[in-house]
């Protein structure tokens, strides 16, 4: 059955998504077309092709665990020179995507991995371009804010023209509410 490449994220909503892809586009990044503007939960894995009904089984229950919150996007900050990469920051809702990627990395799952760097949400607006173009993305994006409720994630799989499409969406919240959700806080953590 051979291998895919897949990766979970939560969707920068519209109309912020389209914006910041256009922007993206426009500071000379060729792949931004190819990348829906997100906050990563799972960079880029590669698995076994028959591997995906588990992993949509695992992603469902993390869903399950999690509650709508908040996110904020405000500035711009770059991981350079560690990695050709500016962004803008997630001010708020950071603690939530920092649990929520851990639940899909958890070694109960068929997602355990360890991560090139630690992690650290954010939206690419530009990666791999020249610095100029970098300093550019850095200082034009500086003022940029954006700010809604996130009810979900996404499981997406790069096709082989290095496209990402969408495979399913993950609501929070199951139709039963499991246990812990009495011992969840506004952010979507558990509070113990």
């Amino acid at each position: 059955m051979g291998t895919v490449t897949i990766g979970v994220s939560i969707a920068v909503p519209e109309p912020h998504g389209s914006l910041l892809q256009e922007r993206r586009a426009g500071f000379g990044d060729a792949a931004a077309h190819g990348i829906p503007t997100h906050v990563t939960l799972l960079p880029p894995t590669e698995v076994e092709a028959s591997a995906l009904p588990a992993v949509e089984a695992h992603l469902t229950e993390v869903a399950a665990a999690g509650r709508p919150f908040p996110m904020r996007l405000s500035g711009t900050g770059t991981f350079r020179p560690l990695s050709p990469v500016v962004y803008v920051k997630v001010v708020e809702g950071a603690e939530a995507c920092a649990w929520l990627q851990q639940r899909v990395r958890d070694a109960s799952g068929p997602l355990v991995r360890e991560l090139q760097f630690p992690y650290h949400p954010h939206v690419t607006v530009a990666h791999g371009i020249d610095d100029a173009a970098m300093d550019r993305a850095y200082e034009e994006l500086a003022g940029y804010r954006a700010e809604w409720s996130c009810t979900g994630f996404a499981l997406h799989e790069q096709g082989p023209d290095g496209v990402w499409r969408k495979l399913r969406e993950y609501p929070f919240g199951g139709a039963v509410v499991p246990p812990q959700a009495a011992h969840v806080d506004r952010g979507g953590l558990p509070t113990r």
